[in-house]
């Protein structure tokens, strides 16, 4: 029983650096951190004169400048430098090493990421600017990822109920000029290739050009796919206070949808591992985009710099697939169920900051105010499938003599047709055109050298038309939500090396949801519901444990009340939800040559509906306990070995608390090799026991089904 998938534009082939590369490079690892980045790192080693990282010591995002020990809140920052160590190149390669975040599957189309038991598609920013089309994110072109806990809407706005993730792309440099070219293969047949090119343009100019392409090749059945994107950026100093930056970017993506497999007696069905239910040609994901990002930074004065950010996306999406809907053991049959999405989306959005440091006597003040303009127009539609054999977009087939679905025909091992469906079912066909005005201000308060008062809010006006052009829609809906979401923090500093922190914050999100598509539940307009609502309460502490090593620790209360779908399809319930939560993170040099970054998670959560079967349940994706780790020893000047595991305790999968998906330990592993100044090696290997593991999924039946031991070499070379 195989289900294949057609291929996908042949495949590229795979660059390798050589040693016709010239010029000098610093050694792979560990890395030096970019000083445009980050203004100073966590210490610094006297004797060699070489910068000792052990975290990025400031979080981009919060636009203030201010210090990650002085933020009141869980963060966790990945560097460029990390990233290549571990051989991270996704979203969810980061989430498995971050505390208190876990994957959820994404219908094998997106990054969806639950972060503190909230699931989203669409709380992910590029340098603060919100990326919310769903689509697989590539990290060929980020300097740092940032990954901040808990409710966000003053800095991010509508959505960042639990948290955000955040990329901090990389930018052209003024006075500098160096490249590199990257590429690697995997034991499945992937091969990656990125080239990354920095040169300045007369004094007061730089260019910079990323470009990466992606063959995909997986341990699914036949799963292909390929990626290609392209970033040019232009930086130019227009005076000595005032800097102007042009970035674009193009995305091309096209990958095999793969939702999994079901669910048997409580759990994966586990025996169907190895099978891929799709459609051979009719189980795609197409994506394309076109963004434009123009920025103007200058400082007015030693205490005051503003910023201006405009922003215009084009993205043209969609995604068809067949997928597993139930499975009966008894009768070896197997429910399949199927639709083709489309989506045709352009974004505006133009926003601007002030940040001002003033005295008032003896009370020091960092003063942040701002604005932002959002326009998204969207026009998307659902064709779901209908099986002959039915009438029904849902029907059964036998596996006893195998099942192969192409272009909508199932047919068995014989060639014997079972069924057929088509995409003929008008599920959805709207359009929908979004307004948001947002303000902002907040105020850091400096009472005394130990004391940080931080007090802010935002005010968001929410403006949605949405025309339903299904024949017999509801015709246009409209709705307009006015909110203001507050924040509060606390910061404590009893030694120079201790932060004690307390923060209070809120979120929402409107009732047209994260991809404000629809107004409309169960055929009737929905478009008086009230938004979904959350608010985080933490407290922590921040410690600088040695000059390298910071160690940060914080318990949390999430609590929110949200509309999710229903039991019945196309309809939406109330769910109010409370989240308790411990985490602890450590980064950082315990010795010269050992680089170690942990984190743990303890999470315990609670759900409350009018749905005596759900409620008082647990929420589904929390797993209790999480813990990552990764380990970097420099052996050598030369040779560098790495050795990581994360570990996810068992989770609910659906609100019923009636799936679950098992818990599982992971062991991953590097070495790396610098052959000369020009040109090193790199083999990254994952899952180094071969575990069987299923580490996330989107409901009941669509079980993501976890890689065996892979190996993946990477050759990196700079010039």
């Amino acid at each position: 029983m195989k289900h294949t998938i057609k291929a996908i534009k042949g495949s590229l082939p795979l660059i390798l650096t050589s040693s016709i590369l010239q010029g000098q490079s610093p050694e792979l690892l560990p890395f030096e951190i970019d000083p445009t980045l980050v203004e100073g790192a966590l210490g610094r080693n006297s004797d060699e004169g070489e910068e000792k990282v052990a975290q990025s010591n400031q979080v981009t995002a919060f636009l203030t400048g201010t210090s990650l020990k002085d933020t009141p809140q869980a963060v966790t920052i990945f560097t460029k430098e990390q990233i290549q160590q571990q051989g991270i190149d996704s979203v969810a390669d980061v989430i498995d090493y971050t505390p208190g975040v876990v994957n959820s599957q994404g219908e094998g189309h997106r990054d969806a990421v639950v972060f503190r038991g909230v699931r989203s598609t669409a709380d992910f920013f590029v340098d603060g600017v919100r990326d919310d089309v769903q689509y697989y994110r590539s990290l060929y072109n980020v300097d740092q990822v940032e990954i901040l806990k808990g409710a966000n809407a003053l800095n991010f706005g509508r959505g960042g109920s639990g948290g955000v993730f955040n990329r901090v792309a990389k930018k052209a440099i003024i006075g500098e000029e160096f490249g590199q070219i990257q590429s690697s293969i995997d034991t499945f047949g992937a091969n990656s290739s990125q080239f990354d090119y920095n040169k300045s343009v007369g004094d007061r100019g730089a260019f910079r050009l990323n470009v990466h392409f992606d063959n995909l090749e997986n341990h699914r059945d036949l799963f292909e796919g390929e990626r290609i994107g392209i970033n040019p950026t232009f930086t130019y100093q227009l005076a000595e206070s005032t800097q102007l930056r042009f970035t674009y970017e193009y995305a091309d993506h096209e990958r095999f949808i793969d939702r999994g497999i079901p669910n048997f007696d409580g759990g994966p069905a586990e025996e169907l591992d190895g099978e891929t239910f799709g459609d051979t040609d009719l189980n795609f994901n197409d994506l394309e985009s076109h963004t434009f990002r123009v920025s103007l930074d200058h400082e007015f004065n030693d205490n005051w710099k503003g910023r201006l950010n405009a922003f215009y996306g084009k993205y043209d999406k969609v995604y068809s697939n067949y997928f597993a809907s139930d499975y009966e053991r008894d009768l070896n049959e197997i429910e399949l169920d199927g639709y083709i999405d489309t989506t045709d989306r352009e974004r505006f959005s133009i926003s601007g900051d002030l940040v001002g440091e003033f005295s008032t006597g003896p009370i020091e003040h960092k003063v942040l105010f701002g604005g932002e303009y959002i326009n998204t127009s969207s026009d998307q539609d659902r064709l779901n499938n209908v099986f002959d054999i039915t009438n029904d977009d849902q029907a059964f087939f036998s596996l006893d003599n195998g099942l192969t679905l192409s272009n909508g025909v199932a047919r068995d091992d014989s060639g014997n047709i079972l069924g057929t469906g088509t995409f003929s079912d008008v599920n959805d066909d709207t359009e929908s055109t979004l307004n948001v005005f947002s303000f902002f201000l907040q105020d850091e308060i400096k009472i005394t050298d130990k004391l940080d008062v931080i007090l802010g809010a935002r005010f968001d006006s929410f403006d949605i038309e949405v025309v339903d052009n299904e024949v017999g829609g509801l015709g246009t809906l409209t709705q307009t939500e006015n909110e203001v979401t507050p924040r509060f923090g606390i910061v404590y500093r009893p030694i120079e090396e201790l932060s004690l922190f307390a923060s209070y914050s809120e979120s929402f999100l409107p009732s047209s949801g994260e991809q404000f598509t629809d107004l409309v539940d169960n055929g009737q307009p929905a478009n008086d519901l009230d938004p979904n609502t959350s608010s985080n309460l933490e407290f922590g502490a921040k410690w600088d444990v040695l000059d390298n090593l910071a160690l940060s620790v914080s318990a949390f209360r999430l609590e929110q009340d949200a509309a999710v779908n229903g039991s019945v399809a196309g309809t939406l319930e109330r769910l109010d939800s409370r989240v308790y939560g411990v985490e602890a993170q450590l980064k950082g040099e315990i010795l010269d040559q050992w680089y170690l970054s942990f984190g743990y998670s303890y999470l315990e959560g609670e759900q409350f509906t009018d749905d005596p079967t759900t409620d008082g349940n647990n929420l589904r994706e929390l797993p209790r306990h999480t813990f990552s780790l990764w380990n970097n020893f420099k052996l050598s000047e030369k040779l560098n070995v790495g050795l990581g595991a994360i570990y996810q305790d068992e989770t609910f999968v659906d609100f019923e608390n009636e799936i679950t998906l098992p818990s599982f330990f992971r062991v991953d592993a590097s070495v790396s090799y610098e052959i000369n100044e020009s040109l090193g090696v790199q083999l990254n290997l994952e899952n180094l026991f071969s575990e069987d593991y299923f580490p996330s999924s989107h409901n009941d039946d669509n079980i993501t089904v976890g890689a065996p031991l892979s190996a993946r070499l990477t050759f990196t070379g700079r010039f």
